[in-house]
Order: C-alpha cells, then structure tokens, then sequence
C-alpha cells in the first residue's frame, strides 16, 4: 500500500486512527524517501531506521487494540541539536559523539503524543548560520532550487518537510533558525513564546534566545506537532500558561490592527531590503488588508536592541564551546565567537538580560496600537550553497545580516513568531513574512495564519524536479 507523499501530519494520524494505512508503511516510505535523497538533498545527520520500525510495529499493535494519542504511529523528525535517547547529539559539530541516555523533553513529549523519530536533522555548527552545510556533514540543499541553501540553522527540518519526506519536524530558533529556513522552503514555521517547548536538558539554551519550534507545510500541522510538543520538565526556568495551538486555526482572528515594518532593526553592520522580497511582503500586506484588516506602516520602537543579542548569543557559544569533546575540529568562527563571548559573559551579559524587561515595556506598548506586526523574515532570497561556508568571522556577520537582519529581536524579548510563505522570486525561489505579537500570543498569530493560508494556498505548491515529484514509494 503506498500513502500520498502530500499527506500532512493531522492527515496521517486521522488514516491511521481510522485504518486506512499502518504505521509500518508510512515509516517504511519515509525511510526510503530520506535515502533517496541522500545525495541530492542531505537533509539528515541520523537515520533511525531499525528502532522506527520496531516503534512503527509497536504502535500499529496499540493502534490495533484501540488506542489513540494524538501523533500515534506518524513520522516525524527532529533537529541535531535535541537528544534522541539511544543517539548522539552533535549539533552540527565535527566528531564520533556518543549516543545519550535520554530523551531530551520535547522529544519525549512527542513519543508521548505517539510519533515516531525517524532521524535528527542537519543544522550548521551549534545552529550559528542561516545556511547548513559543514565539514561534518555536507551540504543540504533547498528542494526548491538545490544550488542554494534551505537556510539555517534548522535547515535540514525544513528541507525534509518542503520534500515531503517527512510530514513536519522540530527545529531551534535563536536568531530566526526555524523562521529563515521556513521562508526559503515556503514553509509555516513557529518560533513560539519562551519556554512553550521545553529545551531541556537545557533548561536555557543560549542564554534564553534560544527555543524549540516547528516547521509543517500547513498551519495546523505546525499547530498540532507545537500542542503534541509543548510542556515543561521539573527544571525549566520558563513555564508560560497553557495555549491550545490548534483551536485556534479554525478561529476568525476578527479585525485586526496590524503594522507593517518594512525597515531592519538597527545593527552596527548594513542591511538592506531586497526590492524583491519587499514587493512579496507589501503584497501579503494587500491580502490582509482586502481581508478586512486595518494595515499600516509602523516600525517598533526597537533602539538598540541588538546590544542585548550579541553578549547573550556569544555567551551562549562560548558554554558550547566550554562542553565540547573535539574543540580542535570546531570552526575558526565558532572559536572566535566563543572567545567575544567569554569576554562579555561579565557585566555586559548581565546588563543585557536585565535590559529584556526595559524592552519589553517599550515593545509591549507598540502592541497598545497595534495586534500584530507584519515584517519580512528575511532581507534576501536564500544564497547560493557555499555562498558563506568559506567567509571569515565579519565577512559572515555582513553576509549574515545582509540576508537576514529581521528575526532575532524576537529572540531577545522571547515572544511567539510565525513564519507564513509570501511567494517566490526569480529561480522559483521562496520568500516569507513574520506574523509577530506580543507574549503569549501564539492563538492571535496562527488564526491569522490559518486565514491567510485559506486565501492563498501555498501548501498546494511543491518543488519541481525529480528531489520533490519522483520520491519512490514502498
């Protein structure tokens, strides 16, 4: 029996809770999908191909005895940098890591949920970049052009989503790394709020930047891998209240005040809106404007926020850095930006972390005016493979904030964004907007979404070529 390569994850589970397929087979395909493109996406680091079929035969016999959970039997993937028990966890880096104990808690929600992992997905060196490729593992390309990047540092998530080798998978966002890979593969990717999905072993990842979110082609699918993934372990810092994701795609969003902020966030490097990129967002804009929303140009009052980021990022690398067991194999830019961080991981990082609660009174009062915040996620289509893979520490900040100068401060003040698809620009290549609101407001965003998504259909397109539309089947 094969099972259509377009079927989402709400899909799949439905057809395995009513019988129309098994586990085994949906597990079976992904696997031979994943090694089909080996050598023209490389979109994995891990493949768990004998422990997800046993786990496939073992929930086709709970599914068999009447049991249902919510992700009961469907495949899914995760990020290099989360632990799968029984796997390592390289994040990217170089080396024979050794295979951890435990699963960390968002991997072990989802077993809960009934998932079954099929493989840990690539991402650059401790997800720094917004490309993904390294002397680790290669280089994984986009399906929807593969002479360039899906982005990073969830690359390799979306690019296995986008193919449709598997039906949505988790990924990391520090400074837009599920965002970014998400606009270039025509994906809905969720940065949620702080601590919706636990990053535990971690109970703070980078300093608390750092989140777990989801990629899917549609947004109840992201909506549903976030509810199937959400919740805290015993030692999270972070435990926001409780949102049901999923209810609120079927939600009119009503009339919605919404702001459209076409101009970066400052940076001590250039960055500048590609006219391109510009015209898709003004035209998602117009969409939401004939939707009935109220739209207007409005930027945030963001100062100087990325004084905030830096120390906080660095940090984050340097205590990376500090854990690895083959530092002599880290990239130069890794070390050097290990070495920033341990310089301001003094007063200047303590002094960062207190300016989030300045910022978010300041940020927070743009949301009396306005519900949301419509702004590109990113300032460029993506770049060609290698395009950064070779460039020194500054030359890949400039590069870095050339292309994507647009997503982290949303790390920073720690509040729900979406990624939604805006279209595509010479070469068929994908572009994104940012839906973004203030603490909590993950309901907001993605009934937002969903509406956009019903007018626009962009779940409906798939990348041309042999990588999307001759995938074998089992």
């Amino acid at each position: 029996m094969t099972f259509d390569r377009s079927a989402g994850l709400a899909e799949s589970a439905r057809a395995l809770a009513d019988g129309d397929v098994t586990s085994r087979t949906l597990v079976e395909q992904a696997l031979a999908r994943i090694e089909a493109t080996r050598g023209s996406l490389n979109a994995f680091r891990t493949v768990r191909a004998e422990a997800a079929l046993a786990e496939a035969d073992e929930a086709d016999r709970e599914l068999a005895a009447g049991a249902r959970r919510p992700l009961l039997g469907v495949p899914v993937a995760v990020k290099d940098d989360m632990d799968v028990a029984g796997e390592p966890t390289a994040f990217g880096c170089q080396g024979e890591f050794p295979p951890v104990a435990e699963d960390g808690e968002a991997v072990r929600r989802l077993r809960a949920a009934g998932a079954v992992i099929v493989g840990k997905t690539n991402t650059c060196e401790l997800g720094q970049w917004p490309f993904t490729e390294g002397p680790a593992f290669g280089e994984t390309r986009n399906p929807w052009n593969p002479e360039h990047t899906p982005g990073g540092s969830s690359g390799g998530s979306a690019a296995a989503v986008a193919a449709g080798l598997v039906p949505a998978a988790l990924g990391s966002d520090g400074a837009g790394s599920v965002r970014i890979p998400a606009s270039w593969t025509n994906l809905v990717g969720i940065k949620p709020q702080r601590g919706r999905i636990s990053t535990w072993p971690r109970g703070e990842s980078f300093q608390g930047i750092t989140v777990n979110g989801t990629l899917a082609r549609t947004v109840a699918d992201a909506a549903l891998l976030l509810d199937a993934a959400s919740g805290n372990h015993a030692g999270d810092p972070y435990r926001p209240p409780a949102v049901d994701a999923s209810a609120a795609v079927g939600r009119d969003p009503g009339r919605l005040r919404i702001a459209l902020a076409l101009k970066p966030p400052f940076t001590a490097l250039p960055a500048r809106l590609r006219p391109e990129v510009r015209d898709r967002v003004v035209e998602l804009a117009e969409k939401l404007a004939a939707l009935g929303h109220t739209v207007e140009e409005a930027d945030p009052p963001y100062g100087q926020i990325g004084l905030t980021f830096v120390p906080r990022a660095t940090a984050g690398i340097a205590e990376f850095v500090s854990e690895s067991p083959f530092p002599a194999l880290l990239d130069r830019r890794t070390l050097g930006a290990a070495r920033l961080g341990r310089m301001l991981g003094g007063a200047p990082l303590r002094a960062a972390r207190r300016a989030e609660a300045v910022l978010h009174r300041r940020i927070g009062a743009f949301f009396d005016t306005y519900d949301v915040l419509l702004a590109p996620t990113t300032a460029a289509p993506p770049p060609r493979i290698g395009a950064m893979l070779g460039l020194g520490g500054l030359a890949t900040d400039r590069a870095m904030i050339a292309a994507c100068p647009f997503a982290w401060p949303w790390n920073v003040l720690g509040w729900p964004g979406v990624n939604v698809p805006a279209g595509f620009v010479e070469g068929g290549l994908p572009v994104g907007a940012q839906l973004l609101g203030p603490a909590h407001s993950e309901p907001l965003l993605l009934s937002l979404a969903a509406q956009l998504e019903a007018e626009l259909r962009w779940h409906e397109a798939w990348p041309p070529g042999q990588v999307a539309s001759d995938i074998p089947a089992v």
